[in-house]
């Protein structure tokens, strides 16, 4: 079965959606050099990054507290729902892989450069 990639631009770059049924999504982040997503959390989503290209920031709650990994390219991480987590791409912008539930509107920003509520 055939699924049209959806690109949905993002004020950090863009999303391309391969993916969407009821039970999961398939997207690849593409965050411009320099720009970062907005902290936030997901009450349902469950999602887990894997890096193809680039370098980026991943600022993580583990053990309550805001850590920062960097992540590059072959590394993965599972965010779980309810943890807090912003990405910020390195100096050459990074695609990212996601994979995760199917809940896209599940985000609720803490933080954001771009005036998002």
């Amino acid at each position: 079965m055939h699924f049209p990639i959806r690109r949905v631009d993002k004020p950090w770059g863009y999303e391309l959606i391969f993916a969407h049924t009821e039970r999961y999504v398939g997207k690849i982040l593409h965050v411009d050099a320099g720009h970062a997503l907005s902290l936030q959390y997901h009450e349902v989503k469950d999602e887990t990054l894997y890096m193809t290209e680039g370098e980026v920031e991943l600022v993580v709650e583990e053990d309550g507290a805001l850590v920062s990994r960097t992540l590059r390219g072959g590394d993965s991480y599972r965010i779980t729902p309810g943890t807090r987590h912003r990405m910020v791409a390195g100096a050459n912008g990074c695609d990212i892989i996601e994979v995760s539930t199917p809940e896209l509107e599940d985000v609720v920003r803490l933080e954001d450069r771009y005036g998002r509520a």
